[in-house]
């Protein structure tokens, strides 16, 4: 009984390499505008754009009122999630074999530890505002 070839293994390898490389490259540049633009508005939030009580005319920047600046900054953050996932799925296998030559036996127990890490993230920060 024949097997059936992988569906990435189909048509031209070259090809296929090609696509998988410019969607990559895609993906970085798409990430490194993102974080720099949450990393500009972030500064713009925290030191230049005035917050509190004052003036409404000096909590305006390019036309922008400091909340839709903030809105960006949200919807960027948002953005960089599936990116990131989506970046982190393509290198996978460089995250496995790096971690494997660092670490040797341990490398599974701290991948898993590194997967989860954000749950724990996520809880401390939600006490820290809820409290």
């Amino acid at each position: 009984m024949r097997k059936h070839a992988p569906l990435y293994a189909l048509g031209n390898e070259k090809e296929n390499n090609l696509k998988k490389n410019t969607l990559k490259y895609f993906i970085n540049v798409t990430l490194f505008i993102d974080m720099t633009s949450i990393a500009v508005l972030g500064f713009l939030l925290g030191f230049v754009i005035p917050k509190g009580q004052g003036p409404l005319s000096q909590k305006y920047f390019l036309g922008l009122h400091r909340h839709d600046w903030a809105d960006i900054h949200l919807y960027l953050a948002l953005l960089l999630l599936p990116l990131l996932i989506i970046h982190i799925w393509f290198n996978w296998t460089w995250v496995v074999q790096s971690t494997k030559r660092y670490l040797g036996n341990h490398w599974k127990n701290f991948l898993w530890a590194i997967s989860f890490a954000w749950i724990i993230v996520l809880i401390v920060g939600w006490f820290a505002v809820k409290f």
